[in-house]
């Protein structure tokens, strides 16, 4: 494979093209700086929010045996529907070393608002300075969490669903194939949007997007440089780390799988689902035009609405909220 290709044309959405032509795909060259940079950005999006339905509460939670506390930021509807609601497990993106439950504060709090169910979102230790397996830990003991304090939370544990994108996406997938494999704690959908699941790098688009906005090859590589540490490039990779790798997929939840045109994760999250299908699992692929990894940040763009309607009827379905 070269490593010097030549650059594709790309045929945006013209409501995207703005964003296109200012957004970065170098990898950053520290963690930290990246981390200032996101939030920075990310910010601007929860700028004016009205969180007057909703009771926002940040708590301390255990975490993994032997390992810190984990933080987690609960939504919670001040009027429900009904006594118990269902729930989200919400994981931010942010290729495993940049994120925050901050960064992603607004997405979080209007599928509370929009839904009127607990969000739960984790703030899981970010790569290089904690490899894989800490930040899937963290979520897992999140996950136990939530069902541990259900009665507490007024949540059914039936309706546990996990939310994420991007890293955070792979980061759900890899959180159920862990509770399949350890016997719980149960969930009964996962929404994995544009997910980050294989490090292997291999697919189509991956070789071949080294310079689409807002995500490219080598920011891939570096993504996964940092989350698996000393495993990086070896057999010893876990397909809890990296989804892709899995070789059994029966037994997963139901899933809604969304992916971008011109993103280098776009074939990862196609194949997974159709893995997935292949397996018995019932799964929902989308893949939208024009887009690219991060676009939806054009709130104001037709394809991003309209990719946003179909999440909250997807996850509405799911919960069992249709008719509420």
């Amino acid at each position: 494979m070269s490593e010097h290709p030549v650059t594709p044309a790309y045929a945006f959405d013209p409501e995207l093209a703005e964003l296109a032509a200012l957004s970065v795909s170098a990898p950053p060259t520290s963690a930290v700086e990246a981390r200032e940079t996101t939030a920075a950005m990310l910010a601007m999006l929860s700028i004016d929010l009205d969180l007057s339905d909703l009771d926002v509460d940040d708590r301390t939670i255990p975490g993994p045996p032997g390992d810190p506390d984990v933080t987690v930021r609960v939504y919670s509807p001040k009027v429900r529907a009904t006594n118990t609601v269902p729930a989200i497990l919400y994981i931010h993106g942010g290729g495993f070393f940049v994120g925050s439950i901050d960064t992603e504060h607004g997405g979080s709090a209007r599928l509370a608002q929009e839904l009127g169910v607990v969000v739960v979102s984790v703030e899981y230790r970010l790569a290089p300075e904690h490899p894989f397996p800490a930040g899937l830990e963290d979520c897992f003991a999140a996950l136990v969490w939530l069902h541990d304090q259900a009665d507490a939370l007024g949540v059914d544990p039936a309706r546990v669903a996990i939310n994420g994108g991007s890293a955070g996406g792979g980061l759900a997938a890899g959180l159920a194939l862990l509770a399949r494999d350890r016997g719980g704690p149960a969930i009964c959908f996962q929404c994995l949007g544009i997910p980050e699941l294989d490090d292997t790098l291999e697919t189509p688009s991956m070789q071949r997007f080294f310079d689409t906005p807002m995500w490219s090859r080598p920011q891939a590589v570096q993504s996964w440089q940092w989350y698996l540490g000393d495993a990086y490039g070896t057999d010893d990779v876990s397909p809890y780390a990296a989804p892709f790798r899995a070789t059994d997929l029966a037994g997963l939840p139901p899933a809604y799988v969304s992916t971008m045109e011109f993103d280098p994760l776009r074939d990862e999250g196609i194949i997974y689902a159709l893995r997935m299908l292949a397996a018995g699992v019932s799964v929902e692929l989308h893949s939208f035009p024009g887009t690219f990894h991060g676009s939806a940040m054009v709130t104001s763009a037709a394809v991003t609405q309209r990719s946003g309607v179909e999440t909250m009827t997807v996850l509405r379905r799911a919960l069992g909220l249709e008719g509420h």
